[in-house]
């Protein structure tokens, strides 16, 4: 059962309408979505860099290891999204974990639709090997972890770099991952009355402008419909009332068949990315424990 806070917080969300349940509003998510957020801890290091030729932000808490290293992937739809948005959550996992988290500001759809994107985590990824917060430097251990938009890019780097024989992180996290362009997901009609975040109206709008004319069953942009072998552990986690929930869990399912070692959490009574909502919940710091658990124990 959700905690008294979390239900408290979730009729709050309710007041307004979820995005997207009154037109797509682009330009004012974009705005929403890049605005600046400092992380709550103001000995926690910012620090803008290049990383594999891509830009963005390092994330450094206070006695975090510069050389186990997290590559965090921004959600926004494909579509919006900054590093500086989401340093708040990359500061609580380089805590949580004691990593260095790196946010790559990578292409948006439609300027650069498919698979723009997906090639600038690619690149980024491989630079984060031999490039830490302090400049060149090898890392002990690198994971992948993303939110929406960006848990369907972790993935879909995964997949792109083990089709081209480059090396795949220790684990990966896909938190409430949009993985279906073909937005099949019974869930989408499901919670369409409980998701206080997304509504299921903005999703083809998400998709038009991210595909353009590629074949929305590509499985380096619906990951749901990708051959899991050989990949590294995963976990994904995603909440009860989320309209995209069906992906996480299909995403689960392809991986446990492809031999992966996936650990699926469905958090009762939680919306999309709970984890990122300040102050926090008891869930999304439970949530966010786990994450650490699994790098420190990779």
């Amino acid at each position: 059962m959700a905690s008294p806070e979390s239900r408290d917080y979730y009729r709050g969300l309710r007041a307004t309408p979820g995005f997207g349940a009154t037109g797509f509003d682009l330009e004012g998510l974009r705005v929403g979505m890049a605005t600046r957020c400092e992380p709550a801890d103001p000995a926690v290091r910012c620090l803008q860099a290049d990383v594999g030729g891509i830009s963005g932000e390092w994330a450094l808490a206070p006695g975090c290891d510069p050389d186990l290293r997290l590559m965090y992937l921004h959600g926004g739809g494909f579509v919006s999204g900054a590093a500086a948005r989401y340093l708040p959550l990359a500061a609580r996992i380089s805590a949580a974990a004691s990593c260095a988290v790196f946010l790559p500001d990578y292409r948006l759809a439609p300027e650069d639709p498919f698979p723009a994107g997906l090639e600038d985590c690619v690149q980024a990824y491989q630079g984060l090997l031999n490039t830490g917060p302090e400049g060149p430097a090898p890392a002990r251990a690198t994971f992948i972890a993303g939110d929406s938009a960006g848990g369907g890019l972790t993935l879909s780097t995964m997949l792109a770099r083990r089709e081209r024989g480059l090396p795949l992180p220790n684990a990966a996290i896909a938190i409430s991952p949009f993985a279906d362009m073909t937005l099949s997901g019974e869930s989408i009609r499901s919670q369409e009355e409980t998701d206080p975040i997304m509504h299921p109206r903005c999703l083809p709008d998400f998709v038009t402008r991210y595909m353009g004319e590629a074949d929305l069953r590509d499985p380096l942009a619906s990951p749901i419909f990708a051959d899991y072998q050989g990949l590294p552990p995963l976990l994904i986690q995603v909440g009860e009332f989320e309209v995209i929930r069906d992906d996480a869990v299909r995403v689960a399912e392809r991986a446990r068949a492809g031999g992966v070692d996936v650990t699926l959490e469905v958090w009762e009574g939680m919306f999309h990315v709970f984890q990122s909502h300040e102050p926090l919940l008891p869930e999304a710091r439970e949530a966010i424990e786990h994450i650490g658990s699994l790098i420190v124990g990779a």
